[in-house]
């Protein structure tokens, strides 16, 4: 019987050759290497082969000489449509070419089924090392006991959240395609209850990260709760005649917009659960919500500061040579510049943060 060559596909990696010989209902009697120290040339010899190849039912076998040294172990698995090799290199690296002599036998073809450059070999080691690096440290790590107890009370608050707020925002979307703009006029009255509980609530988001509840930043947390208190409680909670100018429509509309997808995507999260587009929208639609509610917020303090000043409301008393009193108005002059400060501060916190998550997603992508 004729001796044939059968088709060789190989592929590398840094540390490892992948070779599959394209033999259906192969027997292979022997797979070996010899290997010369005084010139480091490397074979691969597959020898009594019998299967069914290119050319039907025959003997096949090949050799080849590697370009550097590999080691003598050789792992080697016949199925019923291919023989799969796996040859272990002796030091790390990437090779120019698999075999000593620059032209490549005929028989042999690059396997694109394994196939990767060097950079995304590279890439495929990295995100390896990076998984078992995560595994010793998360062995390492001891495990809170609490930890379901926490991530219960989160996923609860962010429920209810997400509840409220979707309260708000169906309301006054169906008042406002009844009533057009009327509905401006009575918001206050028709959803003043429900804003108040949400954001007395919201407190608990100032809190949890000094419990290291969540990693988010203290700071950014207290500036958005603190500037949102002060519009309900003491601009439209504290001013009637605030309570039915158009403004607030705009400002509770704008807040339960950009909260029916924040709560919910940290919802998600607390049982470790992404939607793409529920992450899109709660780190996209931010940039232009979250200035226009601050800009909203804004006009209710402008509208406001006449009003304080003839009401004296909040009027700080002073000493008889100093004046009578401090109008609250100053301090809320102050609290615009503050406003805008903190603007600065949460939106870049914001989008530092979308920066990371989406980064994060393009690495697991890759």
């Amino acid at each position: 019987m004729q001796i044939l060559t059968p088709h060789v596909y190989w592929a590398q990696r840094h540390g490892e050759i992948f070779l599959r010989v394209e033999l259906s209902d192969a027997k292979v009697g022997q797979t070996s290497t010899s290997i010369s120290c005084c010139n480091t040339i490397n074979y691969i010899i597959l020898s009594t082969a019998q299967g069914h190849g290119a050319k039907g039912d025959n003997e096949y076998e090949f050799s080849l000489e590697f370009l550097e040294p590999v080691q003598p172990e050789i792992n080697h698995k016949s199925t019923q449509r291919q023989v799969d090799i796996k040859i272990k290199k002796q030091e790390e690296r990437w090779w120019d070419r698999l075999t000593l002599q620059e032209k490549k036998p005929l028989f042999l073809a690059p396997d694109f089924d394994r196939w990767l450059d060097e950079s995304d070999a590279e890439m495929e080691l990295q995100a390896k090392e990076e998984k078992i690096n995560k595994i010793s440290v998360e062995s390492r790590v001891r495990k809170d006991p609490y930890l379901g107890l926490k991530k219960g009370y989160l996923f609860m608050y962010n429920l209810v959240q997400f509840l409220g707020f979707s309260w708000i925002f169906v309301n006054m979307t169906v008042r406002l395609f009844i009533l057009g703009q009327d509905s401006f006029y009575d918001t206050f009255h028709t959803t003043a209850d429900m804003m108040y509980f949400c954001q007395m609530m919201a407190v608990l988001e100032v809190v949890n990260p000094l419990l290291g509840l969540v990693k988010t930043g203290f700071f950014p947390a207290m500036i958005q709760v603190a500037g949102r208190n002060v519009i309900l409680f003491v601009i439209f909670g504290s001013v009637e005649e605030m309570q039915n100018k158009p403004v607030v429509f705009f400002v509770f509309y704008l807040w339960s917009t950009i909260e029916i997808f924040r709560y919910p995507f940290y919802m998600l999260a607390c049982i470790n659960t992404e939607w793409k587009l529920l992450t899109w929208l709660r780190y996209s639609l931010w940039i232009p919500l979250y200035p226009l509610g601050v800009i909203a917020e804004a006009v209710a303090v402008i509208q406001s500061l006449p009003i304080f000043d003839e009401t004296r409301l909040f009027s700080l008393p002073l000493p008889a040579m100093l004046g009578h009193s401090l109008s609250f108005s100053y301090s809320l002059q102050l609290y615009l510049v503050l406003m805008f400060l903190g603007l600065f501060i949460n939106f870049r916190h914001l989008y530092k943060q979308r920066r990371r998550r989406f980064r994060s997603r393009k690495r697991k992508v890759h």
